[in-house]
């Protein structure tokens, strides 16, 4: 069986581990097995966090539409379910939006919400 030498392929194996491990503290970024460690977890916690980050999102949108909200005397779950009733299809991102940089327009969303909240306790 011939020789094989690994040299060139094994340097750019772990320049690629290293690389990817630049910033980690101490060994995390020197040693190759530390760093293979270092990198496989900080890929785990990237790949997890890229979902948590939605979900945080999500919660930080809903905190601004129920502030607002309150300002007009509405709660956040009654402002949805009334844009709901008012076939009003605007996801809560625009609406935390408009919450933020637009308090008049998100007014006139919450006027909608409300009165379809009426027409529905009217019939």
């Amino acid at each position: 069986m011939p020789r094989v030498k690994r040299g060139v392929i094994a340097r750019n194996k772990h320049k690629k581990v290293l690389n990817r491990t630049e910033g980690h503290y101490g060994a995390r970024h020197r040693l190759i097995k530390t760093a293979r460690e270092s990198m496989m977890h900080a890929l785990r916690y990237a790949y997890r966090d890229r979902r948590n980050r939605k979900r945080d999102m999500r919660q930080l949108w809903i905190t601004r539409i129920n502030a607002a909200a309150r300002l007009y005397g509405m709660r956040y779950g009654d402002l949805i379910h009334g844009l709901q009733l008012a076939s009003v299809a605007i996801d809560r991102k625009i609406l935390a939006d408009l919450a933020v940089t637009d308090l008049a327009t998100f007014g006139v969303i919450v006027k909608t919400a409300q009165a379809a909240l009426e027409e529905k306790k009217a019939s």
